[in-house]
């Protein structure tokens, strides 16, 4: 019996609605008081023992960082001069969340003036006005997040078996997904861009170079199934005729992208087997219809003895 939490989008949604706004306003916190990364590298958060965590970001006095605990479901803000502020997470609006938050930094000094809308979200409204995204179900974000624990752990491993440009596994939280991508090396053609409030040079800075990218999207009202999701960019005309595995695992045109159903990974006798897999597969295609030169980037540790 799989030990992968059930995942119901239907379920999920309202919840994951209420909580990747959140996650936006955190996420640019660290935006704004980070450097700034290559391909957005440092707007992200990272899976934790108990939640989501945006980890270090400096400011005058030092360093602090913000963790929603999905185990006792509160906002968490430590400081490594000012000490700690805290708040649950239950019954907030966008809006009641936003000020709290706002309310907990100025009491440990960090200033930290972000742009209020969301990203990535159509007909957004600015943070401050939305009181209509107030739901929050504990059971649900403790299972989304018991499945981000599970999938960090086989993305972790899978990243472990490239030696070449890798980003971290890491949680963007305008399009709410886990991923991680490898890079060729080599430069790509400039990005068209196309994603709602999201300026064209960050989308052509993220894709300025060639990638193989994999990752975990929990869905939306338009395709109501958490998946997860396989694309390359530049896309070569073959990539999408590729044999991937498992054989649950399929191409998308509407997407373009190649799609596991979390549900068949959940139900695998092996699901972390079944899994990578699908991230091993898929970076081939990508890899060989992309003529990357993979005895240069790929490796294995596995018999490593330091």
């Amino acid at each position: 019996m799989t030990n992968w939490p059930e995942l119901k989008y239907e379920n999920l949604k309202e919840t994951l609605a209420t909580v990747q706004l959140w996650t936006q306003i955190v996420g640019k916190i660290r935006l704004v008081r980070s450097p700034w990364l290559n391909h957005s590298w440092h707007v992200t958060l990272y899976v934790s023992g108990k939640g989501l965590t945006t980890g270090s970001i400096p400011y005058h006095n030092g360093l602090f960082q913000i963790d929603f605990d999905f185990l006792t479901h509160q906002l968490i803000i430590t400081s490594s001069a000012n000490g700690q502020q805290q708040f649950s997470l239950s019954s907030h609006t966008v809006s009641s969340f936003y000020h709290e938050l706002f309310e907990k930094l100025r009491l440990l000094e960090i200033e930290a003036p972000i742009y209020a809308r969301p990203n990535e979200i159509e007909n957004a409204v600015p943070f401050q006005e939305d009181t209509i995204h107030c739901h929050y179900e504990e059971n649900q974000i403790a299972a989304f997040w018991q499945a981000l624990v599970k999938m960090e752990a086989v993305f972790t491993r899978f990243r472990a078996k490239f030696s070449g440009k890798c980003s971290p596994v890491h949680f963007f939280w305008g399009g709410f997904d886990l991923a991680v991508t490898r890079f060729s090396g080599r430069k790509a053609p400039k990005h068209a861009g196309g994603m709602p409030n999201m300026p064209l040079d960050v989308m052509q800075e993220a894709y300025s170079h060639e990638v193989s990218s994999c990752g975990f999207w929990p869905g939306n009202d338009n395709f109501p199934n958490p998946v997860f999701y396989a694309y390359c960019y530049p896309t070569p005309e073959t990539f999408k005729d590729q044999p991937v595995k498992p054989e649950k695992a399929f191409y998308s045109p509407d997407l373009g992208e190649f799609i596991l159903h979390y549900e068949e990974v959940r139900n695998a006798a092996d699901p972390e087997k079944f899994l990578m897999e699908f991230l091993q597969s898929t970076y081939e295609a990508a890899a060989v219809t992309g003529n990357w030169d993979r005895a240069s980037l790929e490796c294995d540790f596995s018999n490593f003895e330091p």
